[in-house]
Order: C-alpha cells, then structure tokens, then sequence
C-alpha cells in the first residue's frame, strides 16, 4: 500500500471508529452489516451503504481486506443486515473477482461517493439473505 493510500486508510477508519459509526448504527433506517468478531466473537455493527436485489444484498468495502469487518467474514461468514430498521440473516460472499466499480454504479450515490472518494482497495461484498 502507498504512503498516501495508508494515510487515507488510517484517516478514514479512525473517523469511522470514532465519530461515524457510533452515531449513524443508532439511526434506526441506517443499513448496517453485523459480523462476528474473529478474536472476540462479539457482534460487531458496521453502518454500511448498499442495496438489496431479490434475496441478495450488494455493498462495496472501501478498503477491502483491511476492512475490519471483511476480515470478520474471512473468518465467519454468517452475518446479519439491517435494511430499513429490520434485520435479515444470510451468508456474506467476497467478490475479488466482481467490478466494485461498475457495481458502485448500481448502488446509493452518497455512499458510492464515499467510498470511491476514500476506498483504496475496492471489494464487492454479497450477501445472501435467508429470511
């Protein structure tokens, strides 16, 4: 990862751990990804953007594998989503392989530009709601 590239990693998530995310979890519409903790196998709730289609629901993660909460589906993929203040289980996917910046196209515009203006290592992410 460039100097650059690591400042704008380290920017970002400190504000997303520190300011961000603790308000925006609590806005009942926010759509938010609950991993479980891979150390300490806690629920963890990351406001995301993102859409569902059909039983499926797309995100792009900003910074990829270093997304804290991408490493927690690396090691438990079963998660939930909260869309529209009620929550779904599922199975969350890694697409290396997708375009994360043609499936942005598809996705909310302010949280697409978020990421596209901020993401340094784009990574489609689908997951696959049960109920």
């Amino acid at each position: 990862m460039s100097r650059l590239a690591d400042l704008r990693f380290r920017a970002a998530t400190t504000f997303q751990r520190r300011v961000g995310n603790p308000v925006l979890r609590r806005l009942p519409l926010q759509t938010v990804l609950e991993t479980t903790g891979r150390v300490s196998g806690q629920p963890r709730q990351t406001p995301v953007g993102g859409r569902r289609v059909g039983d499926s629901f797309w995100l792009v993660s900003e910074f990829g594998d270093k997304s804290q909460y991408v490493r927690n589906i690396k090691a438990d993929p079963r998660v939930r989503v909260r869309i529209r203040g009620r929550w779904h289980t599922g199975t969350a996917h890694l697409l290396p392989d997708d375009d994360p910046v043609a499936r942005l196209r598809g996705l909310p515009r302010l949280n697409s530009a978020g990421v596209r203006a901020f993401g340094t290592n784009l990574l489609t992410v689908r997951v696959d709601l049960t109920d």
